[in-house]
């Protein structure tokens, strides 16, 4: 017998919160619904969930402060964030208040079933609040990034890297999942961006602290370790 996945979608619009519940409903979603984020908390933290659909721009308690209380109270169910169209820095902030995977408006419905099964086949492990290796530290909720204690100022994209890096340490990690984490699933410009970023993050975490912990893997991408010696 087939379980259904139970998935909380957080929406303030009645209307586009009916039809993500009809439309999930009929591709075998099992759906609650939470029109604010008072709403959706006391859901999120009182039932299980395989996934949360949740909005940015919602009532009281934002998208933003939604998703990093649930992280902070230890809430690791994956979260889909939805965000202004070509909301670069909503995108970039969902991913620092530990969203899972974002997608703007208006979107694909196709696409948003595709990510949603995506995010329930990775599943919800738990996740430290604070990420490490080595001395480098940082902090998504709060987005402070630090090597052996000294605080290094990194912009939200360089972050979200970083954050995706420090996620995966010791693991090699692709320029293309990188780009569909961190940039938008739809994104079209030059995926050299990555390596742009990258060489910030060499700039800042590593050389000026005389490291080499982001290391090229040829023809494979990039990999964090821990280089303390």
């Amino acid at each position: 017998m087939m379980v259904a996945m139970r998935v909380l979608v957080v929406e303030d619009e009645k209307r586009l919160a009916a039809a993500l519940r009809r439309g999930l409903v009929s591709e075998g979603f099992a759906v609650d619904v939470a029109l604010d984020g008072t709403q959706g908390e006391w859901m999120a933290t009182a039932q299980v969930y395989d996934a949360i659909v949740l909005d940015i721009m919602l009532p009281g308690v934002n998208g933003y402060q939604l998703c990093g209380r649930l992280r902070e109270q230890g809430t690791w169910t994956p979260i889909l964030m939805l965000t202004a169209k070509d909301g670069e820095y909503d995108e970039a902030e969902a991913l620092d208040t530990g969203a899972d995977d974002f997608l703007s408006k208006p979107f694909s419905y196709v696409v948003l079933v595709a990510r949603l099964r995506a995010l329930v086949r990775r599943g919800s492990a738990a996740r430290p609040a604070v990420l490490a290796c080595g001395d480098l530290v940082l902090d998504p909720a709060s987005r402070r990034c630090s090597r052996g204690g000294t605080p290094v100022e990194l912009t939200a994209r360089e972050l979200a890297v970083a954050e995706y890096l420090l996620r995966h340490a010791g693991d090699v990690v692709s320029k293309a999942e990188i780009l569909d984490h961190v940039w938008d699933f739809a994104f079209d410009g030059d995926p050299n961006v990555v390596e742009v970023h990258v060489s910030a993050l060499r700039r800042k975490l590593d050389r000026a602290f005389g490291r080499a912990s982001i290391e090229t893997v040829r023809g494979a991408g990039y990999r964090l370790v821990d280089d303390r010696g």
